[in-house]
């Protein structure tokens, strides 16, 4: 291999990253003027794994709100307290508006902990104490010639494994799902006001290269909107939104874990920081309900 080849490489690496996160922010203009929920299990998940999206969607342009709703305050090792106030950290490095816009229960119903599985009707009753339109939640029930109706346009959250398999997250899916399919039951016809949107899991390969999985996850989600457009876009049809953060949202995300979260700064999560593809690409899949 010459000299020039080698000077080639990171520049040639350098603009198929910037190129990448540019396509994908000029991808998703649905998503703006929305009243969006990251809905996580533990602090430090929305930098972890969420920072692309966070950064795309609190853009100022966007015109979104956009809230972060937290079911445990990760008090496994007796932190709580200071992961709450870590969370609030990394909320407004990551664009929050304000640290109003965060909040964490610190219920046993949702203790923190890979052997804890959590009830899907326990997430499910929180959502819906939560979000739900006032007169959904009354118990004379509206009549189905009524719309379903919620104080949320988007609910954005793990998918059914998890990322990372651990119990907590995926409690979450299907909590988020028992939620919405509840707010639609009876509801033929309608369409439900609040898009779900999950975080795609993928192999542990993947997750370890960084930006690297860019180009590979925009050709997917390519393919994958030719298919839907076979279709017509029809009512329900999934829709693949793709979150891919340049070299400076990369340094925030990594912020957000080094300046905010610092009690959860292990080895092992110098590595994930550095080389998680996560911290760089999102990909969310919107689910059928």
């Amino acid at each position: 291999m010459d000299y020039y080849t080698i000077l080639a490489i990171p520049i040639i690496v350098s603009t198929l990253w910037l190129f990448t996160a540019n396509l994908a922010r000029n991808s998703h203009p649905h998503f703006t003027n929305k009243s969006i929920v990251l809905l996580i299990a533990h602090p430090d998940d929305e930098a972890m794994f969420f920072s692309p999206t966070l950064l795309a969607l609190t853009a100022p342009d966007s015109g979104n709100h956009v809230k972060i709703l937290c079911l445990s305050n990760g008090n496994a090792d007796g932190l709580g307290k200071t992961r709450e106030k870590e969370l609030m950290a990394s909320g407004e490095i990551l664009g929050l508006r304000n640290r109003d816009d965060i909040l964490v229960l610190d219920s046993p119903h949702f203790a923190d902990g890979m052997k804890t599985v959590w009830e899907v009707e326990k997430v499910a009753e929180v959502l819906s104490q939560a979000f739900s339109s006032p007169r959904q939640k009354q118990k004379d029930q509206p009549t189905a010639d009524d719309a379903p109706k919620a104080t949320i346009d988007v609910l954005i959250t793990f998918d059914r494994l998890g990322v990372s398999n651990h119990p907590n997250h995926i409690a979450l899916y299907h909590g988020a799902k028992s939620w919405l399919n509840g707010l639609m039951k009876g509801k033929q016809g309608w369409r439900c006001p609040v898009e779900l949107h999950t975080l795609t899991s993928i192999s542990i390969l993947r997750k370890y290269i960084s930006f690297l999985d860019a180009p590979m996850t925009m050709a997917m989600g390519f393919l994958s909107g030719l298919k839907d457009s076979r279709k017509h876009e029809k009512a329900g049809a999934r829709r693949q939104a793709i979150f891919v953060s340049d070299v400076w949202q990369w340094r925030l995300g990594q912020k957000a874990m080094t300046r905010a979260h610092r009690s959860q700064m292990r080895w092992f999560r110098w590595g994930w920081i550095t080389f998680g593809r996560y911290m760089v690409v999102n990909d969310l899949e919107r689910e059928v309900i």
